[in-house]
């Protein structure tokens, strides 16, 4: 029998909770079910199938995330605004771990562009219009952002920095310079 109060929305945030926990390879249909102490089925008046729990995951962290960029870049641009979504974007991969793992999962375009990660991508976006970067330097310098900020947490979480003695903040602070001065002197097409 179903717990009462049993919601999509109150499922998505106990599976946000319990990627964290557990990392998000490990929530399942079936762990979430234990969770709440109800069976497998129970859910599924709720969610049509694992791939749907997945998908409002991986929205609803997105959706977290642009809540701590949009609130970081408040009325910053330029050098000030790339350092406060770069320290965001950190901060919270290392706060919500499987929840970050959840902001890489891929959506399908009518998702995506319907949801947080239009919203994301628009907060990327007008960064790069700050350095005076359009279409298509704009695509090329957000991937490149992209790439560096979850090369950097992915490694920097995997503890593959942690042997050398330059400090991991040193490295992170200059690695931030080093896409600023870019930014600045983007090539011409």
């Amino acid at each position: 029998m179903a717990r009462a109060g049993l919601t999509a929305d109150r499922l998505t945030q106990a599976a946000a909770e319990l990627a964290d926990e557990v990392g998000l390879e490990n929530v399942t249909v079936s762990a979430l079910a234990r969770h709440f102490g109800v069976k497998d089925a129970s859910l599924y008046s709720h969610i049509r199938n694992a791939h749907d729990l997945r998908v409002r995951l991986a929205v609803q962290c997105l959706s977290e995330l642009a809540d701590r960029v949009s609130e970081a870049l408040g009325g910053r641009s330029g050098r000030e605004a790339l350092l406060a979504f770069a320290h965001a974007y950190r901060a919270y991969a290392h706060a919500h771990p499987g929840r970050y793992t959840a902001t890489q999962l891929a959506l399908d375009p009518d998702v995506a562009s319907d949801s947080a990660a239009d919203r994301y991508s628009e907060l990327v976006r007008a960064i790069l219009r700050g350095y005076d970067l359009w279409e298509p330097d704009q695509t090329d310098a957000a991937r490149l952002l992209h790439s560096t900020f979850h090369g950097y947490v992915s490694l920097e979480r995997a503890g593959a920095f942690h042997s050398h003695p330059r400090g991991v903040e040193a490295s992170w602070l200059r690695a931030l310079d080093a896409l600023d001065a870019l930014l600045r002197a983007w090539p011409a097409g």
